[in-house]
């Protein structure tokens, strides 16, 4: 794609420019632009809400500029309080530095892998010192802070914010300061930070960025916006057949943004088929995405795989594990990674969505006390295979 071709394409499928011209002229410049995307690690995994934007960075990437992914472990530990209205769980620095380790075998699905700076902003975050510190938190101020939404909101609903929220803005921000970037992009939830990091750089004596924000993919709800922490979300790593089923779930009328949003097909080989088969647009949708990030090869066994499940079958590549006979079911679900806890365990349980060799159980205490291979199944597509001995 040429210059021209590129910014169309940003004018097109972008919510705002700050700002077009200045846009203009830096892609026109002749000069290697540096062009940053950040992510917090609060899960391992990306997803397919953060490729709307990778995608328009691979574009950058085509053109020869240099695209910086900016891993978040510093910020991570505070967590994006952008549209939270209670303070966020703070993470360990271990807990999102392992968040972290993924992110750039998942960043180089889109991108180039040669091509792709990868960075932590405890580079530079964590080397501050208090004077730093305050220097930086001198450059803006209170009231600004608090026009943010979702701060004002939880300050007129007399909700607790943390001081160390108020510096969350600031930090990422000063991602930008850090690297000298020339253009940040990012989704509509972060143009408050994106914005904050472009009136931060003129205070350090840099030149603006320029800023691009993008829409928010919805998630599988259909309500919030995809994110990691509700769990609505298709991570782009995630293996193909459990990536297929979940694009089958896509709701109905989120089909035409999935499409738009997140692969290279035309409009026109799947706008009609919406409106005339919404099944087949599912069908396609997910070998597309599949393919997309696994490979022409994943895509038959996930079809099929997905067909014999939805026809209550059990598919037979599926996880094993071994037991001893007397052991609770709720403690097998844990082990298999059904459910992250035992007291999610038994909700399950309760809820009567765990069945054990297709018969439905609802006692929290069950066990099995007979040796044999047993097939626990979670829901409709989610099973583990427990050898008892």
């Amino acid at each position: 794609m040429t210059n021209k071709e590129v910014f169309d394409n940003i004018l097109r499928d972008s919510v705002s420019v700050y700002s077009e011209e200045g846009l203009r002229v830096r892609l026109e410049s002749g000069k290697k632009l540096k062009i940053k995307m950040g992510a917090d690690p609060s899960r391992p995994d990306l997803h397919l809400g953060h490729s709307v934007v990778l995608r328009k960075l691979k574009m950058f990437q085509e053109l020869g500029h240099e695209i910086i992914f900016v891993i978040g472990d510093f910020t991570g530990m505070i967590g994006d309080p952008s549209g939270k209205s209670k303070t966020r769980v703070p993470l360990s620095f271990e807990q999102v530095r392992k968040n972290g380790e993924s992110y750039y075998e998942q960043v180089t699905k889109i991108l180039d892998k040669e091509k792709t700076t990868i960075t932590y902003n405890s580079e530079w975050l964590g080397k501050m010192s208090f004077a730093d510190v305050l220097s930086l938190a001198g450059k803006y101020t209170v009231a600004r802070i608090l026009e943010r939404d979702d701060f004002q909101k939880r300050y007129n609903d007399y909700q607790p914010i943390g001081l160390h929220e108020l510096f969350y803005p600031l930090m990422q921000g000063y991602d930008s300061v850090a690297l000298s970037a020339d253009i940040e992009v990012g989704g509509t939830d972060q143009t408050f930070n994106l914005l904050v990091g472009r009136e931060l750089q003129k205070d350090y004596g840099q030149e603006s960025q320029e800023v691009i924000t993008f829409p928010l993919l919805p998630g599988l709800d259909g309500v919030e916006k995809m994110s990691k922490s509700l769990d609505n979300y298709i991570g782009i790593d995630e293996p193909a057949e459990l990536m297929y089923e979940k694009c089958m779930k896509v709701p109905d009328n989120l089909m035409l943004d999935y499409f738009n949003l997140t692969t290279d097909l035309k409009e026109s080989e799947y706008k009609e088929l919406i409106d005339r088969d919404i099944r087949a647009a599912h069908f396609l949708y997910a070998e597309t995405i599949v393919r997309m990030y696994h490979g022409e090869s994943a895509v038959a066994p996930a079809v099929e795989r997905y067909k014999s499940v939805a026809k209550g079958g059990v598919p037979d590549n599926i996880e094993e594990f071994t037991s001893s006979a007397g052991t609770r079911i709720a403690e097998m679900l844990v082990t298999a990674g059904l459910a992250p806890s035992m007291s999610e365990a038994r909700r399950l349980i309760q809820g009567g969505g765990i069945k054990i060799d297709g018969v439905q159980i609802s006692d929290v205490n069950t066990v099995i006390d007979k040796t044999g291979s047993y097939i626990i199944s979670k829901g409709k597509n989610k099973f583990a295979r427990f050898n008892i001995d």
